[in-house]
This record gives C-alpha cells, structure tokens and sequence, in this order.
C-alpha cells in the first residue's frame, strides 16, 4: 500500500496533482491513500520550495510542476514495487 501526499496550498496545479494521483490509483488498482497538506509549516518540513509536492512512502519524488500522467504512473507502480520487496 502506498501513502501518498499532494503538498501545496490549494492552487489549481495542487489540485490537478491530486486528482491525477487518484486517477492513475484508480485506473491501475493500486492500493492507495492520497493525503492533500495544505499547512505550510508540514509542507516545509519536507524541504521543497515549490509546489506542488508529491511525497511517495515518506519521499519527496517530485516538486514544482504537474507531472505527465505516464511519467506518475511509473513512479506509483516503481514505488508500489519497491514497497511490495521490503
């Protein structure tokens, strides 16, 4: 199971990012949850000056722009993978 977290402060790119997130969860049957942080003190303890944030199992695997929807599915589905292996 993946925990995954949208950071950002609720622009449009944040959201796009979390639905995208549940789109390609949903599309591949991942197990999943998608937690959007909007504190900006949470969003800072993980070191990124821009949003939007994509944390995957506690790191941080994106920041800045909205990823393609192949390019999310290949680090979900890699991330999914690497956890299934520990």
């Amino acid at each position: 199971m993946l925990d995954i977290k949208v950071l950002g402060p609720g622009c449009a790119n944040c959201s796009n990012l979390e639905k995208l997130c549940k789109e390609v969860i949903s599309e591949n049957g991942i197990e999943a949850t998608v937690e959007k942080v909007t504190d900006y003190h949470k969003i800072m303890s993980y070191g990124i000056m821009s949003t939007p944030g994509l944390v995957v199992n506690g790191k941080v695997v994106h920041t800045g722009k909205l990823p393609t929807k192949s390019t999310l599915t290949h680090w979900l589905i890699n991330a999914l993978a690497q956890a299934e292996t520990n």
